[in-house]
């Protein structure tokens, strides 16, 4: 406690607030919530947190707080910024350890229905603003167990079901409908459900993994990264994983590794083609990876693979070096081989085009959904959010535009 304390009087409680205005996608109000901690009383901090977010917890587990709330921290400057992520992380422990709950409100029905696609990040924050304003929120889920990324994509020893499930119940309490297995362009199409409601909101996320072909010839144990999670999630473990070789260096890289470990992998290397610098993945999960037995292979680029009958026994590489912020093979370099059994990709996630483009949406130059301000696609009572609509989210961007799209909900039925 003593300890928590001395990092709360660390906050400056700065007047502009640049980690709740600049750094925090979620705008939390970072000051407010940690001169309550200053305080001793955790339970208004706590209903801080969950009055703004009711994903605070998650958050503070998985969100990347050096490049966000800390990254914009005014102690930063010059020194270490005040530990906004530990703290918060604290207070949602301090609460469930206390069997504390907020009570959030809501406004009497409207009458109004609106359907969300996609129980992730963006999905559950479009609800949890829509039902406490009056709404009626059903949100349909292809999987059987709500919670989208936050289920199958972020392994339980990073982020535990648990926290997850308890977010699922507040949004139950406060009156959502979960209908689960029902699969956009299988079971529901967008025009059935936006003749039917109010509005729809699409939130189902980047679903398709990039991959390279490595091999003229049909491999064995090649996986993408969202494949390898699942199995590990439903613990439906993949056998005779041999020697892992990961290609990717962000987060989904670092968890696909552990979850090689995990599922009794004889090794593990992460080969990838930038420096630890140019890393997009966090240090702290890098960290651990490393802790968890993973070798790590920075400058390597994985050029093709060598096979008998299709199983892997290596894979042929090349060193590269950065110039002008860009990795690019060695001049002179000559290839090498490293052990390789199974192959994950764990290089980005990209919108399914072909489903999005059949629902009539529009995409834009890059593949993502095209949206207006209020989150509003070209089908006028239709909104999209998260992963589907921008690169490189993060589970906090995720939740903000679940937010804009519900306040352009809002805005545009009132």
């Amino acid at each position: 406690m003593k300890e928590i304390k001395e990092k709360a009087e660390y906050c400056l409680n700065c007047k502009n607030k640049p980690c709740s205005i600049k750094g925090c996608p979620m705008q939390t109000k970072i000051p407010e919530f940690i001169t309550e901690v200053k305080n001793e009383n955790f339970k208004k901090a706590y209903d801080i947190l969950q009055e703004n977010n009711i994903c605070s917890y998650i958050c503070s587990i998985v969100c990347p707080q050096e490049e966000q709330c800390e990254g914009s921290c005014i102690r930063g400057i010059k020194s270490n910024p005040t530990s906004i992520g530990e703290l918060e992380k604290f207070v949602n422990e301090w609460a469930i350890e206390n069997n504390y709950e907020s009570k959030l409100t809501k406004l009497e029905s409207n009458g109004k229905r609106i359907a969300i696609i996609g129980s992730g990040p963006a999905g559950l924050e479009c609800a949890s603003q829509l039902l406490q304003n009056g709404y009626e929120v059903d949100i349909y889920e292809k999987d059987e167990i709500p919670g989208g990324i936050l289920v199958y994509g972020i392994p339980d020893f990073r982020l535990s079901k648990n926290i997850v499930n308890k977010v699922i119940k507040t949004l139950e309490d406060l009156g959502a409908n979960f209908i689960t297995n029902k699969e956009l362009g299988k079971d529901i199409s967008l025009k059935e459900l936006s003749d039917k409601y109010d509005a729809v909101f699409l939130g189902i996320g980047a679903a398709k993994s990039s991959t390279y072909n490595l091999s003229e010839n049909e491999l064995k144990n090649v996986y993408k990264s969202d494949v390898f999670l699942r199995a590990y999630s439903e613990k439906t473990f993949l056998k005779d994983l041999g020697t892992v070789v990961v290609i990717g260096g962000g987060n989904v890289a670092m968890d696909s590794a552990r979850v090689a470990v995990r599922m009794g992998a004889k090794k593990v290397k992460i080969l990838y083609r930038r420096d630890r610098e140019h890393m997009p993945a966090r240090e702290i999960e890098l960290e651990e990876a490393i802790e968890d037995g993973v070798e790590f292979k920075e400058l390597t680029r994985v050029i093709s693979a060598n096979e008998i009958d299709g199983n892997i026994k290596t894979v042929n590489c090349i060193k590269t070096v950065i110039m002008q912020g860009k990795a690019i093979d060695e001049p002179g370099a000559e290839e090498f081989e490293e052990e390789a059994n199974t192959i994950v990709f764990a290089i980005g996630l990209k919108p399914d085009k072909t489903l999005i483009e059949s629902q009539g949406i529009e995409l834009d130059d890059w593949g993502y959904i095209r949206i207006d301000e209020d989150g509003k696609t070209n089908i006028s009572n239709v909104y999209a959010g998260g992963d589907n609509t921008e690169s490189k989210s993060t589970v906090c961007r995720a939740l903000a535009a679940g937010r804009k799209a519900a306040k352009g909900i809002m805005k545009n039925l009132a």
